[in-house]
């Protein structure tokens, strides 16, 4: 049986959210390259492909690989839709020879190195360190695979700063990864909270396999409890957004972490939190900021 092959060329920034998305809305298998890489042959998906020569960062090529079967149209427009992207983003759609996907998708996919003492370990994978504290996750159940930046910032922080028994919420949860890392590494009263019922589903399975004590569910049911840390790993205008919220979660002389910043975004956001945390930029990497401040 042929494969779907739908090929999406995106910015570079959007690139590991989108990989996330498609393989949680059911993709086979993603693979990245440049820009432009195999587009000549194809026929568009749906609509016209949009102009890319305004586009701020360098351009990469994602190529996801869908059961034909399946709703992959609608799959690809809601993962694009989930990363903010507009569905204008140049797509094209072929056929490719059936050979094992699940084997050639785990390939791509290996022990990710936070820090010596934490790792993100994929099923498939032995731990390269036993003692380390090891988070077990395979990519594709929801958003948060441990490769982004982003999320490396978060886990680096939750590392440095975490003391056992304090009580955490992470907003946003994606895959649970934060949650996990948090209850793994000491926390008390552990709370997940994200708009995707998948990702709930995803979050629980994860915390389950890993042994780690966390409850998942909805923002319409979180509590008006405090934690001692907020963490919420999403993108710079939501969290502009969230600002009051996150800050009544987040009790006196608690910490908040924001994540899924561009550096260029990270003032529009400081100023967001202004009123109730003097935010300072940690964790530079790859041209992401990640930001973190007391409760006054």
């Amino acid at each position: 049986m042929p494969w779907v092959s739908v090929t999406i060329e995106v910015a570079a920034a959007d690139t590991e959210p989108l990989t996330d998305a498609l393989l949680e809305r059911g993709a086979a298998s993603v693979e990245v390259s440049d820009a432009r890489a195999g587009m000549q042959d194809e026929v568009p998906l749906f609509g016209e492909p949009g102009d890319p020569d305004g586009a701020l960062w360098p351009l990469n090529t994602v190529n996801a690989l869908f059961d034909p079967r399946s709703d992959y149209r609608t799959a690809v427009r809601e993962a694009l839709a989930s990363v903010g992207l507009t569905g204008n983003e140049p797509l094209r759609v072929g056929e490719v020879a059936e050979q094992d996907w699940l084997r050639a998708s785990q390939q791509q996919f290996g022990p990710i190195e936070i820090s010596p003492k934490l790792w993100i370990v994929p099923t498939w994978c032995e731990p390269p360190v036993l003692d380390a504290v090891n988070l077990r996750l395979d990519p594709g159940l929801a958003f948060g695979t441990g490769s982004h930046p982003t999320t490396w910032q978060c886990l680096r922080w939750l590392e440095d700063h975490l003391s056992p028994g304090e009580s955490v919420l992470d907003y946003g949860c994606g895959s649970g990864i934060l949650a996990i890392a948090a209850a793994k590494l000491g926390a008390a009263n552990v709370t997940g909270v994200d708009v995707d019922s998948n990702a709930l589903a995803a979050s629980l399975e994860n915390a389950r396999a890993n042994g780690a004590n966390a409850a998942f569910f909805a923002p319409d049911i979180l509590t008006t409890v405090a934690y001692d840390v907020v963490i919420a790993n999403i993108l710079a205008n939501p969290l502009r957004v969230l600002a009051p919220l996150l800050a009544a979660r987040t009790r006196e002389s608690g910490r908040i972490v924001l994540a899924g910043i561009l550096d260029s975004q990270a003032a529009a956001v400081q100023a967001a939190y202004a009123q109730w945390f003097d935010l300072a930029a940690i964790y530079p990497r790859e041209g992401w900021t990640c930001l973190s401040g007391q409760r006054r």
